[in-house]
């Protein structure tokens, strides 16, 4: 098979692992830098260029399409769907996923447990809002932040209108989330592929940060799933339309509840927690889809 990478830069860890796993299983592998295709949409022939060469012969897409260009990426997608080629993740619940607000919502209609969540246009009583998720302590979120970029924990009332007033003055979407302190500042990721969970790791932030991120100091340890752990993310995946997915989920005395689903989540450190070849099983996901 031919199978296209859509990665801004090949040498990231997760698309040089996506290309070794790739040539470990006798296919052929190319990566695309998304920004640099151009789109030909005419009636009856949808195709691509890519530095000036047309795009032919690919059997299957693996999108690694980072938040600030989901606009563009997601169309590259979609134009490859147009063409009849297999996408591993769908143009519709790329876009989907990276919708913080949306997907929360949908989430939320398919009975899936989050921490209590408030968005509101500029309203007249913040105190009302930050008191409607338990009061503070709080985290205040950026609906565009990514890597733990524009989350903030408020320890007061005080602290937090200041935040919720400063983002507002910046005209900022933001998300007012109640704090799981029994959650100590770790979160588990989950990795999913084709309905199945292939790994799983406890990020813990580091001391004195309550984000866990490993991009920011937090360190990662494989862990086992509870049934209804496991449960819980494959059912966000699905009800996003996601076949690959990292879903981000914090241990608390309710079970556990959902705060995120990416659409590309990285390789780097669920493999190195977990010492398994998550490369390797979404080659093999798109194997099973070959005759799509």
């Amino acid at each position: 098979m031919k199978i296209v990478i859509l990665s801004r830069n090949p040498n990231l860890y997760s698309t040089k692992r996506l290309v070794e796993a790739g040539h470990k299983r006798n296919h052929e592998m190319l990566v695309l830098d998304h920004l640099k295709c151009v789109l030909v949409i005419e009636k009856g022939r949808p195709h691509i260029f890519h530095n000036g060469e047309e795009v032919k012969g690919v059997n299957a897409v693996i999108p690694r399409i980072g938040a600030s260009v989901t606009f563009y990426g997601a169309a590259v997608v979609r134009q490859f769907e147009m063409m009849k080629i297999f996408t591993a993740v769908e143009s519709q619940a790329l876009v989907r996923s990276r919708d913080k607000l949306r997907s929360l919502q949908l989430l939320s209609r398919a009975g899936i447990g989050m921490p209590k969540t408030v968005f509101a246009s500029h309203p007249k009583n913040i105190d009302s809002v930050i008191q409607q998720v338990g009061g503070t302590p709080c985290v205040i979120k950026l609906l565009e932040g990514t890597q733990g970029i524009g989350v903030i924990l408020a320890e007061t009332q005080k602290s937090a209108k200041s935040v919720v007033e400063a983002f507002m003055g910046l005209e900022a979407n933001i998300l007012v989330q109640e704090f799981i302190k029994e959650a100590g500042g770790a979160d588990i990721r989950v990795f999913v592929v084709d309905g199945q969970v292939v790994g799983a790791m406890k990020r813990q932030g580091a001391e004195g940060e309550f984000r866990s991120n490993l991009h920011r100091g937090g360190n990662a340890t494989v862990i086992e799933l509870s049934p209804e752990e496991k449960a819980t993310a494959i059912l966000s995946a699905k009800k996003l339309g996601l076949a690959i997915a990292g879903v981000d989920m914090l241990q608390s005395s309710r079970g556990p509840l959902v705060m995120e689903v990416n659409s590309s989540p990285g390789l780097e450190g669920i493999e190195g927690a977990t010492k398994l070849d998550i490369a390797g099983k979404i080659i093999e996901y798109i194997e099973r889809n070959e005759f799509l």
